[in-house]
């Protein structure tokens, strides 16, 4: 048997049989859809904009040594990197406790695995954090109450953003204590350097800088003045006493006097001997106390930097519109919630009259056929 063809035209009919049921079913379905549309609270939807910052240019230590500016940043990794930060765990937790969404939501008791999965699930089907089509984020927050609506999407903005600061700052405490390591060791070892230096100096009697390589050096031009006026006297005095003049009391003198220029026992703290014996090390000493100060300046300014940075309170990202409570409510959309319900109930009604229709006429084919007595005979 060929199977029986079926057309949508051959419905109206079978609606026109049942169309005072139907009509039934839709109107209880208008009455009791808008009763319970009606009956629903007004949700309100606050939405907060804004960029996320690159986060090199909210670096404090770029902006203080390089002069840099903030930079708005549109890249994937920005976004993704807030929208994941939104959507934690650990923000939620600080929304929740400071909204107390437990005894707004009537999840229960805090602290139950129940309620905590409860107001943990209301909490995430009311947040609504995506990236536009113009590489912003809009963050939108639903609520009944449209003032704490608009309350929680601000903060949670405010919360995003110190959460990124402190993910793209995380390290800067253990590099404040390293900056801080290194600007005491390089104290202690200068005061070290500049002790040995004054003894040196003590010792061999050199209070210059750099010795006789430098010109402005006080012992090498006192030692050189002092030797050769000293010398060209005693020459001279030791000729006078050899040609039958002068004085020996004035060449004995004379020759002490260079003794004590010449020689460490002489009794001159500024001698020759003493001189070239610490030169070099008072040299050595001094360029190393120079060094050492020079790296010192350079670690208490990076330390002082670092200190600065880590105290700044530069915003991650830049709102473009804040969140303010909204002048009308989001949702339920209630006409659209009648049509909706109406619609559904005329299609059901329609499927369940039309399987009727099927199964009584099935049912009429399956009957078996009565032939008269008269019509057997002929």
């Amino acid at each position: 048997m060929s199977s029986r063809s079926f057309s949508l035209m051959g419905l109206w009919p079978v609606i026109l049989r049942w169309r005072n049921l139907i009509l039934l079913a839709v109107t209880l379905a208008l009455v009791v859809s808008a009763l319970v549309a009606w009956q629903m609270p007004n949700v309100y939807r606050s939405t907060s904009i804004f960029y996320p910052t690159n986060p090199e240019s909210t670096d404090p230590d770029r902006i203080v040594e390089e002069g840099g500016r903030l930079a708005l940043g549109g890249r994937a990794e920005d976004l993704d990197r807030i929208i994941t930060i939104g959507q934690s765990q650990p923000v939620a937790a600080i929304i929740i406790k400071r909204y107390n969404l437990y005894e707004h939501y009537e999840a229960g008791k805090p602290g139950t695995e129940k309620a905590d999965q409860a107001v943990l699930d209301e909490y995430t089907d009311n947040l609504s954090i995506v990236h536009s089509n113009r590489d912003a984020i809009e963050l939108a927050f639903h609520d009944t109450d449209k003032v704490r609506a608009a309350n929680i999407a601000n903060t949670l903005v405010q919360v995003i953003d110190s959460i990124n600061q402190r993910l793209t700052m995380e390290n800067r405490g253990r590099i404040i204590t390293l900056y801080r390591n290194r600007t005491t060791f390089l104290e202690k070892e200068s005061a070290q350097v500049r002790d040995s230096l004054e003894d040196a100096r003590q010792r061999y009697g050199i209070f210059g800088r750099l010795g006789l390589e430098t010109e402005s050096g006080y012992e090498s031009r006192y030692l050189a003045k002092e030797l050769a006026e000293t010398e060209t006297e005693l020459r001279r005095a030791e000729g006078e006493l050899a040609a039958g003049g002068g004085s020996a009391a004035r060449v004995a003198g004379l020759r002490r006097a260079m003794r004590g220029l010449t020689q460490a026992d002489g009794g001159n703290i500024i001698n020759l001997e003493n001189y070239l014996a610490g030169a070099d090390l008072v040299t050595a000493l001094y360029m190393r106390y120079e060094s050492l100060q020079e790296r010192l300046v350079e670690a208490q300014a990076t330390y002082e930097n670092a200190r600065l940075a880590i105290s700044s309170d530069i915003s991650s990202i830049y709102v473009v519109q804040k969140a303010y409570p909204a002048t009308r409510e989001a949702k339920p959309v209630r006409p659209l919630i009648v049509l909706s319900a109406m619609f559904i109930t005329f299609a059901l009604s329609v499927i369940f009259i039309t399987l009727l229709e099927l199964y009584r006429n099935n049912l009429t084919l399956m009957k078996p056929k009565v032939v008269n007595r008269s019509e057997q005979v002929a």
